[in-house]
């Protein structure tokens, strides 16, 4: 299995609502769904307020490239200052075993 899980972990920013970061999360559905390689993604909330966003990719390189085009994007500068810079990790990782209903 080729796959990898894009995996970014972040607390938000004091101010921010989670309505407000799940809308400005979703201006992104174009750009994720357009890269190529986009297979799956979902978005999570944790008790003690961790965020994870979880991006199936086909391939390490298609991970890569979309992560280094999101910068770029329109709206990513307003989707990062809803996070707090301190608490981002991104991780990816190679997807070993995979079931579904």
């Amino acid at each position: 299995m080729t796959q990898v899980a894009e995996i970014v972990t972040f607390k938000l920013a004091n101010g921010t609502t989670s309505e407000e970061f799940v809308k400005l999360s979703q201006a992104s559905e174009e750009f994720v769904r357009s890269a190529p390689g986009f297979m799956h993604r979902q978005l999570s909330l944790g008790e003690e307020g961790q965020w994870t966003d979880y991006v199936i990719w086909q391939d390490m390189q298609s991970a890569k490239d979309a992560a280094a085009q999101f910068p770029e994007q329109n709206f990513a500068s307003a989707l990062m200052a809803t996070m707090q810079p301190d608490s981002v990790q991104v991780r990816h990782e190679h997807v070993l075993w995979n079931m579904t209903s």
